[in-house]
């Protein structure tokens, strides 16, 4: 993003942490957006940790890294404790090798569930502390499906919450030029049907509502995937999605065939995309979204992830020439509101009375307002402060997690890797390229099945 995209009111009124007495607090005590009288009654009650070492492990590198220690160190001034972390670009295999060799850290930052679930299957996870879960089906938005992405099975086969996520990111989303919109007297869609209808008047309009790539190098087809999960969230009950991920219903059960279909309603009329159909697969995704800025603008919409303005022109504004809406559901479905998307997760690897204080300060609003307040970081806690964020864009975005009524993570993600990313990737674009549905779920389910 720009420097304009990134600036607000919000940002430019907190100062930094070498600006005041306390030197190691980026933001100072009882200033700025941030819950200081949450945070002040929990230091209150705080354990002594003076002189114990907590360590943690993730994938977050430079500036990540440094971001995450500004928000540690409200925890260590309340507590005593050092907390140690230390980031690697190869953090799916050394957490496995560390785990193995009885050195892990106290706490790993899982950057998707897959691995996670793996671990605690074989005993290398330790449940959250006593009602955390609870306390996320409570404070944060569609708690129940947060619940459910860190619930994996022990190595006994019992179920427990092991994971706590922390950061995360929206693909549910659509964006668009509000100039163009303006001019040419378009709403935006509340709902799916709305939003078909608008394709439609784009069309009898003489132009052409949406711009699709899935171009990628050796991961093209990945856009469309996301398509289609958004999809399946918007037929069919949430628990279906998950029979989905896992292959409790096959790849080719006719509830998916029709999710990939209706993907097929906006990607394979040559009205409706721009360079037609034909032009679909072979658009790199990062070009694609560019086609909203030109004049006059060779498409109207453009369906991505939250992280797509980094590949908008540089002179882009949000608010002024660009802006999203939440990728609608059904009304007549009556589906709720989902969401879908990634993020991160806390588990602990290593317990002690440390690491059991650092997840339950995790839950405090001041851990995720401090990242909100530095950095592109999203949480659907409920008791945040939403003046926190960064700028206009995050601050939307976290609006849209807590309107969720469910929330999935990428179903490619949960699939195991020569399906999810693989044939998968690969189907998509023979989809889009014309071949039936039908014919290519089969296929995918076929490589599913000789992974078994």
């Amino acid at each position: 993003m720009t420097n304009k995209l990134l600036a607000s009111a919000a940002a430019l009124a907190i100062t930094a942490a070498s600006a005041h007495a306390d030197g190691h607090l980026t933001f100072a005590p009882g200033e700025g957006p941030f819950s200081w009288d949450s945070y002040n009654a929990w230091a209150e009650g705080a354990p002594d940790l003076s002189g114990q070492t907590i360590t943690v492990f993730g994938p977050w590198l430079t500036p990540e890294d440094g971001y995450l220690n500004n928000a540690l160190a409200y925890f260590e001034e309340a507590t005593g404790a050092d907390v140690v972390y230390t980031g690697s670009d190869s953090f799916e295999q050394q957490i496995v090798i560390d785990a193995e060799a009885g050195s892990a850290p106290n706490i790993a930052v899982f950057p998707q569930p897959g691995l996670a679930a793996v671990m605690a299957g074989k005993g290398q996870l330790h449940p959250l502390p006593e009602g955390m879960g609870d306390w996320v089906r409570d404070n944060y938005a569609a708690g129940q499906s947060w619940v459910d992405l860190g619930t994996y099975a022990d190595a006994d086969g019992n179920d427990q919450v092991f994971g706590f996520f922390y950061n995360v990111n929206v693909k549910s989303l659509v964006w668009y030029n509000p100039e163009n919109f303006e001019d040419a007297e378009y709403d935006i869609p509340e709902t799916m049907e709305d939003l078909k209808a608008l394709t439609e008047q784009i069309v009898a309009d003489g132009e052409t509502p949406w711009c699709i790539g899935l171009g990628s190098g050796a991961a093209t087809g990945w856009p469309a995937t996301d398509w289609v999960e958004d999809m399946m969230l918007r037929t069919v009950e949430p628990d279906v999605y998950d029979q989905w991920t896992s292959n409790e219903i096959p790849f080719d059960d006719e509830r998916v065939v029709a999710a990939i279909e209706e993907f097929g309603w906006f990607a394979r009329d040559d009205a409706k995309v721009a360079g037609g159909s034909g032009a679909v697969a072979s658009t790199d995704f990062r070009d694609s979204p560019k086609g909203l800025f030109t004049s006059p603008p060779q498409c109207y919409m453009h369906r991505q992830a939250s992280f797509v303005p980094a590949f908008f022109p540089e002179d882009v504004e949000f608010g002024v020439d660009t802006n999203f809406f939440y990728f609608p559901s059904y009304a007549e479905k009556d589906l709720g509101d989902p969401v879908l998307g990634g993020g991160t997760l806390m588990a602990i690897t290593n317990p002690s009375d440390g690491a059991n204080a650092l997840m339950e300060f995790f839950q405090e609003p001041i851990s995720h307002e401090i990242m909100m307040a530095q950095t592109g970081f999203l949480t659907p806690h409920n008791g945040v402060n939403l003046d926190a964020y960064k700028d206009d864009t995050l601050r939307a975005l976290g609006e849209v997690l807590l309107g969720a009524t469910t929330f999935r993570f990428d179903g490619s993600d949960l699939m195991p890797g020569g399906v999810g990313a693989g044939t998968f990737w690969t189907g998509m674009v023979d989809y889009a390229g014309g071949k039936d549905a039908a014919t290519v779920a089969s296929e995918i389910q076929s490589s599913w099945d000789a992974l078994k």
